[in-house]
């Protein structure tokens, strides 16, 4: 994927468990544990940089490019945690989640009103967010989630982008992250972006 404004290459700006109302128990809550790495809550402070949204070529096409536009202008407002809170997303997470040497997701703010079986692109149910070391918070994708409650497992997955759903059997939901403020080395779609850290 190649980040530019204007033409030339630049980097871009810009993490609450998942699935509150989801019960994580047994193995799945042992491999969570795991792969979270404990963090203080979430304070109130968030990175805010104030940068107009930059052409993205993701390399996977005009649809893909098109679709990720509209994802980052329904979602540069919340570059500020602030703004996130104010529109329903959890503001404090206890986790933020790694899989070293993979590389990171970091912090799921989810807006627990928009779990159900529709997917809208421009209202993801999860914003990703990466506490940076000033305690600012980044905000560097978003996720797709759809309950396995309203959705079973059993059924065709959920698709959005073109893209296939993936299932996580342990947190019951179908899932698909999209890096559309952090560039992810491992792909646009992929779990873990090895720039991401806890």
């Amino acid at each position: 994927m190649r980040i530019t404004r204007g033409g030339r290459p630049c980097r871009l700006p810009d993490r609450r468990s998942r699935m509150s109302r989801l019960r994580i128990t047994g193995p799945a809550a042992l491999v969570l544990l795991i792969l979270s790495a404990a963090s203080p809550a979430a304070g109130g402070r968030s990175s805010a940089a104030s940068q107009d949204v930059a052409t993205l070529t993701t390399g996977l096409g005009g649809e893909i490019d098109r679709d990720v536009a509209k994802i980052r202008a329904a979602t540069s407002k919340f570059k500020s945690l602030d703004e996130a809170v104010k529109k329903g997303y959890a503001r404090d997470v206890a986790h933020c989640m790694a899989n070293p040497p993979q590389g990171g997701m970091g912090y799921h703010h989810q807006n627990d009103a928009l779990l159900d079986d529709r997917l809208e692109l421009e209202r993801p149910e999860i914003l990703v967010y990466e506490r940076m070391p000033d305690g600012e918070y980044r905000f560097n994708g978003v996720e797709y989630i759809v309950p396995f409650s309203v959705w079973p497992s059993d059924r065709k997955p959920p698709r959005i982008m073109g893209q296939d759903l993936k299932p996580a059997p342990q947190l019951e939901i179908w899932y698909l992250h999209v890096w559309v403020w952090l560039e992810n080395p491992s792909g646009l779609f992929a779990d873990w972006n090895p720039r991401v850290k806890c």
